[in-house]
C-alpha cells in the first residue's frame, strides 16, 4: 500500500459506492489505518492509495473510525479557517476555510449505519476526506494567488504523481456499484 501524490489519475476519477462489508474489507480498512499512522496523518481515503471507492479511515483524537459511503446533509453557516495539509500533497500546508459544523451519515466497517454532527476538528477532517471521494484536494480550494505561491513544488508533485499512477496502476478489489 502506497500513497498516491498529485497528478496520479486516480486522486480525480470516479469513486464507487461498497457493498459488501466481509472479512476482506475490514482487513484493507486495518492496513489503510496502518498506513495512515505510519504517514503521520488524521485521515486517508481510499483513493489515496489506488482504490476507486467511497470510504476513508480517519482519528479525530477520539480513536480510529472508518468512514464508508459517507454523505455530507448539511453544512453550518459559520466557517473557520485552518491550516490544511495532505499525505498526497506532502510538504504544503494552505489556509483553508470550510463550514465549522457538518451533520453527516455513513456506514461503518460492521455496515451499521451512523449519523452525526461533526464540529471543529472532526468536522475538517471528514470534509477533506469526503473530498477526496469526489475528486477534490484541498489546493483546488486556493485562490489564484495562493496557487502561485506554491506552483513549483506543486508542479514538481504532479508530475511525480502522474509517473507514479502509470507505474502503480489502479486496485479493484470488489465488487462495485456505479454511482
Amino acid at each position: 500500500m502506497e500513497v498516491r501524490l498529485i497528478g496520479d489519475p486516480v486522486l480525480r476519477g470516479e469513486t464507487y459506492k461498497i457493498k459488501e462489508f466481509d472479512q476482506k474489507f475490514k482487513d484493507l480498512i486495518e492496513k489503510m489505518y496502518g498506513e495512515m499512522y505510519k504517514s503521520d496523518g488524521v485521515g486517508l481515503a481510499a483513493p489515496q492509495v489506488g482504490m476507486p471507492y467511497k470510504f476513508f479511515v480517519m482519528d479525530d483524537g477520539e480513536g480510529k473510525k472508518a468512514v464508508i459511503n459517507p454523505k455530507i446533509i448539511s453544512f453550518s453557516d459559520e466557517k473557520i479557517t485552518f491550516e490544511e495539509g495532505c499525505l498526497s500533497i506532502p510538504e504544503i500546508f494552505a489556509e483553508i476555510e470550510r463550514p465549522k459544523t457538518i451533520k453527516v451519515e455513513y456506514y461503518n466497517e460492521n455496515g451499521e449505519k451512523i449519523e452525526q454532527e461533526l464540529t471543529d476538528y472532526k468536522a475538517r477532517i471528514f470534509q477533506h476526506e469526503n473530498d477526496h471521494l469526489d475528486g477534490i484536494l484541498f489546493t483546488d480550494k486556493l485562490s489564484v494567488v495562493a496557487k502561485q505561491r506554491i506552483k513549483k513544488k506543486l508542479q514538481e508533485l504532479i508530475k511525480e504523481g502522474k509517473r507514479q499512477g502509470k507505474e502503480l496502476g489502479e486496485i479493484k478489489l470488489w465488487k462495485i456499484q456505479k454511482i
